[in-house]
């Protein structure tokens, strides 16, 4: 998996891990349900993730989060779920989630014989999520924590603007903004999986334009910096400078009654630094036109 998908993904879990243990099937109280250490020194992925519950009894869930076909998923599954329950001692649940239909690895049942020449034959079974044959209603009504994949479900092209206003009437009434953004942000890099960049620009217009948006300010703040990382940072870079520009286009236009004109807009466009375009913005408080505004730009 790429890095910014990997990034967010395990943000995703790391987010909301009682939430994924719901939407499997064996609900438990938040108290009961907490992130442990997935390093198996050699063996461990990136993708890897291990929840730990302690209700009823004490299991563990893993999760590998994929956007790629491996012939080695089984067997990699197999070690993994093996070596965690060697060292913890307790039951182990292996889950494969797949993100992207055109990487599908058809071949992955839940059941992995294994016979041998004496003895008895057994089967590791483990647990499959397509994410494309689930309803979209299943994030959208799900856990907080996995409504960025509602894109990625049984949605097509045309679906999509219906299933973002879906998405954002629920996340609009949550408290939590920079949870918020860091949603919108996890949303914004998974949508690359199945759609052209155009259309997630346009559907997103209106989230990530955000006038006068606390939303906005949330994703620089945190969105980007905590615990979505380096690579969700590269897939929002764009989108993020972007939106800044326009923000600040629309902004300077109601503060000095006159929208920028083309040598304006040229030198706003031409800044591809976040913290430049955030410094731009303070300075908009300070000054009364846009040459003051863009002096020594």
């Amino acid at each position: 998996m790429s890095k910014p998908y990997d990034a967010t993904s395990k943000d995703l879990i790391e987010t909301d891990p009682v939430g994924w243990v719901t939407f499997l099937g064996c609900p438990a109280p938040p108290s009961a349900v907490r992130l442990v250490d997935a390093d198996l020194s050699t063996v461990t992925t990136d993708t890897d993730k291990v929840i730990r519950v302690d209700h009823p009894e004490r299991w563990l869930l893993h999760l590998d989060i994929q956007t790629g076909a491996t012939s080695e998923m089984e067997r990699r599954l197999l070690r993994y779920n093996a070596l965690l329950h060697h060292r913890h001692g307790v039951p182990v649940v292996s889950v494969v989630v797949l993100l992207r239909q055109t990487s599908n690895m058809a071949w992955l049942t839940g059941q992995l014989p294994i016979t041998a020449p004496i003895g008895t034959a057994w089967e590791f079974r483990y647990e499959v999520l397509r994410v494309w044959e689930r309803p979209v209603a299943d994030f959208l009504n799900g856990p907080l924590g996995l409504i960025p994949l509602a894109p990625l479900a049984n949605v097509t092209s045309t679906d999509l603007p219906t299933v973002v206003a879906s998405m954002r009437t629920r996340l609009d009434t949550q408290p939590d903004r920079p949870l918020v953004a860091k949603l919108w942000a996890a949303s914004y890099v998974l949508m690359g999986l199945r759609f052209k960049e155009a259309l997630i620009d346009n559907v997103l217009s209106g989230v990530m334009q955000m006038e006068e948006s606390v939303t906005y300010q949330a994703i620089l703040r945190r969105g980007m910096q905590d615990g979505i990382q380096q690579g969700i940072q590269q897939g929002t870079q764009h989108g993020a400078i972007l939106e800044a520009t326009k923000m600040l286009l629309r902004q300077g236009a109601k503060k000095f009654g006159v929208p920028a004109n083309a040598e304006h807009e040229a030198k706003l466009h031409a800044i591809k630094d976040l913290p430049r375009l955030e410094a731009l913005s303070e300075k908009l408080l300070d000054v009364s036109t846009w040459d003051e505004l863009l002096a020594g730009v």
